[in-house]
C-alpha cells in the first residue's frame, strides 16, 4: 500500500513500500504550478487547435518533455495527424508524446490535452483545468520516473484536438503496432477544481480488475469516488467523454481521472487563478499513486 504524505505548499512526498526495501521520493509541486500556470495563460491564448496560442504552448512542452527527462517517442516528441472537421475542411493537428523506458518493453500510456477552445470575440478560454491541469500533471510524472525507473515502459502524451472530437488520441489509438504493447490507459482530464474535494476514477465498471488497486491507494483530504461508466447508473456515462474513448474502442483497458463539470467548465473563467491548490496537489499525487501501482502490476 502506497501512502501520501502532504507537505504542502512545498512539496509532496511519497513513501513507497515494498517487502524489502523503503525509499522517498519527491513530487515538485512548485514546478507543477509553474507549468500549469504557464499552460493557461493568457500567452497560449486557449491553446486551439491550428492557433499561434497552440503553437506556443506545444513548443513550451517540447522543452519540458526534454528538460524533465523524456526521450522522444519514435525519434521525435511531435507528431502530426490531420483530420476533417464538421464543416468537411481539413485541420492539422500536433501531439506531443515522449516515453521513459522501463524495465520490460510492455507500455502503459498516460495521456492528457493540450488544446483547449481558443479566443471567443475578446475572450481566452484558458482551460486551466480544462485540460491544463492534466498536462501539467504529465510534466511532474515524466520528472518522476525519470528519476524511479518504471517496470512498464512510460508513454506519456499530450495530445491536441481533443476539443474538437478526440482526434489527437484517436490517431495514436489507430496504431495497431503501439496497441501491441500497451497494457492500459490512464487518462487525466480536469483534475484541479472540486468544491467537494472528490475526484472521480472512471473504468472499473468495464475493467473491474482494476478497482481492488485504486481502493488500496491513500489519499489526505480527497474521496476518490467510482463511477460515470455504467450505462444503467443515473449519472452521465463519461465512457467515451474523453481521450481515452478511443482506447477502449481499440479495446485497451483504461482509468479515467477527472472532475464533475463546475461553473467554470467551458467558460473564460477557468484561468489559473481559480485553480484551488491543495486540490489539485493533492489530485496530482493520488494520480501518481495510482500510476506506481499499476506500473508495480
Amino acid at each position: 500500500m502506497k501512502k501520501i504524505s502532504l507537505l504542502l505548499p512545498f512539496l509532496i512526498f511519497l513513501t513507497i513500500g515494498c517487502v524489502s526495501e523503503q525509499q522517498e521520493v519527491k513530487l515538485d509541486t512548485d514546478q507543477l504550478i509553474k507549468d500549469l500556470q504557464f499552460i493557461s495563460s493568457d500567452e497560449t491564448e486557449g491553446r486551439r487547435t491550428g492557433t499561434e496560442g497552440n503553437r506556443i504552448a506545444r513548443e513550451y512542452l517540447v522543452d519540458r518533455f526534454e528538460e524533465a527527462g523524456a526521450e522522444p517517442f519514435r525519434g521525435s516528441f511531435t507528431h502530426e495527424f490531420e483530420f476533417e472537421n464538421r464543416d468537411g475542411e481539413t485541420i492539422n493537428g500536433i501531439n506531443v508524446i515522449g516515453e521513459i523506458t522501463g524495465k520490460s518493453d510492455s507500455m502503459i500510456v498516460i495521456t492528457a490535452h493540450y488544446d483547449h477552445l481558443g479566443k471567443r470575440d475578446s475572450l481566452i478560454f484558458n482551460g486551466a483545468d480544462d485540460d491544463a491541469s492534466g498536462t501539467a500533471a504529465l510534466l511532474a510524472y515524466i520528472d518522476y520516473f525519470s528519476q524511479t525507473q518504471p517496470n512498464h515502459t512510460l508513454v506519456f502524451a499530450a495530445f491536441d484536438a481533443e476539443e474538437m472530437g478526440l482526434q489527437g488520441a484517436r490517431s495514436l489509438a489507430s496504431d495497431s503496432v503501439f496497441l501491441d504493447k500497451l497494457t492500459m490507459n490512464i487518462n487525466l482530464d480536469m483534475i484541479a477544481q472540486n468544491d467537494k474535494n472528490e475526484i472521480y476514477a472512471v473504468g472499473t465498471y468495464h475493467y473491474p480488475q482494476f478497482k481492488p488497486t485504486l481502493q488500496q491507494i491513500e489519499t489526505e483530504g480527497l474521496n476518490l469516488l467510482f463511477g460515470h461508466d455504467d450505462p444503467e447508473s443515473e449519472l452521465d456515462d463519461w465512457t467515451y467523454a474523453s481521450d481515452h474513448g478511443p482506447f477502449h474502442q481499440q479495446g485497451v483497458p483504461f482509468i479515467y481521472f477527472g472532475v464533475d463539470d463546475h461553473e467554470h467548465y467551458h467558460r473564460h473563467t477557468d484561468d489559473f487563478e481559480t485553480i484551488p491548490q491543495y486540490f489539485y496537489k493533492a489530485s496530482t499525487a493520488l494520480i501518481l499513486n495510482a500510476i506506481i501501482s499499476f506500473d508495480q502490476q
